[in-house]
């Protein structure tokens, strides 16, 4: 056992995080925490990394045991280097051995300029320099907060790659579900307080926790089935109550106060939108630079109402950009931005609003509007702020009091509550839990007009992705479907040209050409072996835009539709073979 925490208690002000709780890690274990934003998380990885003392409760790990910590905002020194502050509380020796290993980790990363100070990067540039030093921390334990935020595709290929080849333990919180699948072996859910744990990685965990609910359900239902029929002999008249056997009465009551199953509280989302005239946000050639590099070069696109736009490239491309020209908020160095007169653009953008962290929760959206009119109907301001997991007494607080998980949700509130009929989303999932991404991935399926949205996480960009734009070199390069297809075409392009095989001795001129009896048979069946088998991965496809958040079935529908597109190129490249051999044929007997 490399560390156990046992009996564990946090409060925080008014809200018990963690009531009395046991956790136990072993080396090999690798343990995905997950839970609605304000639960606790990040608070109790900071308990097991010994940052933050319990209220009650001990932590105990073997002396020799080393653990290294990613907090969620990790505190840097400004006037360092990146590589001075990948080192900088490690010894000069140790750096000495390490130095290429943190370069070649670094440039991972995306962060080639090694002696760039601190105080000049970005958010996410900072959190993957603290990424870099606590994977180069020689530990036996790893604790991550949020690890893949920040992370364009291919550095969260290379870190699940990195993570699953790590002998000591892990502990880490992700919204991505994708990394929970691949990278976990156990589940380790934070609800009301309470640890659940799930010795499985995510689509095991999502099966085993509808067992667990259906069978708490089940309990319930026959105590309320046992309550209906005691309450009655019970209530059969005050005469007979003197005689009544007192253990029945007893257990009766021991029903009685037994506690109902309590389940999580989850955001609930309406489509509130404005009125949307035909023409919607217009771009003409547009071309945009900074510092002398152009981000995006001679790019035209005419928005339309039912589209669905991932957005996706490496980090600093310039996909931030492309969502700042679309909404108008930056004026092209060419080109035009021609935005539709009814059009009220929704931008969440990743740097977010500034806000003030001494402002109530309940003034900031209240300045925003005091209703919304939704789908489902109109909502005040206090209503929606209770469908989003801001209950009255929480409404009350300064916004600095929330977790950073509960600003961006109060931030995804504050857009939603201005009723836009267009939906611009850059990196929407960071720091929400991943309960909220399944409601809002259903949210925007419905929305009744075009969103886009730049995203790493490549689960969301899966479900409701209908195409890709990739911003690569200037370029914004369009793709029809959604990640996997995006992704499956990249590799086709970037893959080496095949060497041509080598012609086969021409065989004698005096042998014949002529099919076989097996090859005939196969020649008058095999073109409509190819229609059924384009009949299936076209049903297939279909099949997961109505899988909502079933996250399973939608994983099998995709592991299915690989395995019958495999199917449909190997029969191919077959009729294409009977085809030019039938043709030989022909010309032979011609």
């Amino acid at each position: 056992m490399l560390l156990s925490a046992e009996h564990i208690s946090i409060n925080f002000g008014s809200r018990q995080l963690l009531e009395d709780v046991n956790f136990y890690l072993n080396e090999g274990d690798k343990v995905g925490v997950i839970g609605i934003n304000g639960t606790g998380k990040s608070t109790f990885l900071k308990v097991l990394a010994g940052i933050t003392e319990p209220d009650a409760g001990t932590i105990s790990r073997n002396p020799n045991v080393q653990v290294s910590f990613l907090p969620q905002n990790p505190v840097m020194d400004d006037s360092a280097t990146v590589l001075e502050q990948v080192f900088l509380h490690f010894s000069p020796e140790f750096r000495v051995l390490n130095e290429y290993e943190a370069k070649s980790m670094l440039n991972r990363l995306g962060l080639p300029d090694f002696d760039q100070r601190v105080g000049t990067l970005s958010g996410g540039q900072r959190k993957r320099v603290a990424l870099a030093a606590a994977l180069l921390h020689p530990a036996d334990v790893l604790v991550l907060d949020e690890p893949t935020n920040h992370l364009d595709a291919e550095m969260t290929a290379w870190l699940e790659d990195w993570l699953r080849r790590f002998k000591g333990g892990l502990v880490m919180v992700t919204h991505d579900r994708y990394f929970l699948e691949r990278v976990v072996n156990h589940i380790t859910e934070l609800s009301r307080g309470k640890l659940y744990h799930y010795e499985a990685n995510y689509s095991k965990y999502l099966e085993l926790k509808a067992q667990r609910a259906e069978m708490a359900e089940a309990s319930e239902r026959k105590r309320q089935s046992i309550l209906r029929v005691e309450r009655e002999w019970i209530l059969r008249g005050c005469k007979a109550r003197t005689t009544k056997s007192k253990e029945r009465i007893q257990r009766y009551e021991a029903l009685l106060g037994q506690d109902v199953p309590e389940t999580d509280d989850t955001v609930r989302l309406a489509a509130a939108s404005s009125r949307l005239g035909k023409k919607i946000i217009v771009l003409e050639n547009v071309t945009k630079g900074f510092d002398g590099r152009t981000l995006v070069e001679h790019f035209s696109y005419s928005l339309l109402r039912n589209d669905r736009i991932g957005i996706v490239g490496r980090n600093g491309a310039g996909k931030s950009t492309l969502l700042h020209l679309i909404a108008g908020e930056l004026a092209p160095d060419s080109g035009s931005v021609d935005i539709g007169a009814t059009v009220k653009i929704g931008h969440f953008s990743q740097e977010g609003r500034e806000l003030d962290l001494d402002q109530r929760v309940y003034d900031f959206i209240h300045d925003i509007a005091d209703e919304v009119r939704t789908d489902e109907g109109t909502f005040t301001a206090n209503q929606m702020m209770e469908r989003f997991l801001f209950p009255s007494d929480l409404q009350s607080v300064p916004i600095g009091r929330l977790s950073g998980g509960e600003r961006r949700r109060l931030y995804l509130l504050s857009v939603l509550m201005s009723a836009p009929n267009v939906l611009l989303l850059d990196e929407p999932t960071n720091d929400l839990d991943v309960t909220t991404l399944s409601i809002l991935e259903d949210y925007l399926q419905g929305f009744p007009g075009p969103v886009l949205v730049v995203s790493h996480d490549r689960f969301l960009l899966d479900k409701l992705a209908e195409s890709i734009f990739e911003v690569r070199d200037g370029q914004v390069l369009r793709y029809t479907g959604n990640w996997s297809d995006w992704r499956a075409k990249r590799r086709e392009e970037e893959a080496p040209p095949k060497a041509e095989k080598p012609k086969a001795a021409e065989r004698s001129r005096e042998r014949k050409l002529k099919f076989s009896y097996k090859e005939q048979m196969e020649f008058e069946t095999i073109e409509g072996e190819l229609a059924e088998l384009e009949r299936q991965v076209a049903a297939c496809a279909e099949a997961q835009n109505s899988c909502g958040s079933d996250y399973i079935k939608l994983q099998a529908l995709q592991t299915e539709q690989a395995e019958l597109e495999a199917r449909l190129e190997e029969k191919t490249e077959r009729w294409v073979y009977l085809m030019e051999l039938k043709e030989k044929i022909d010309a032979q007997n011609g």
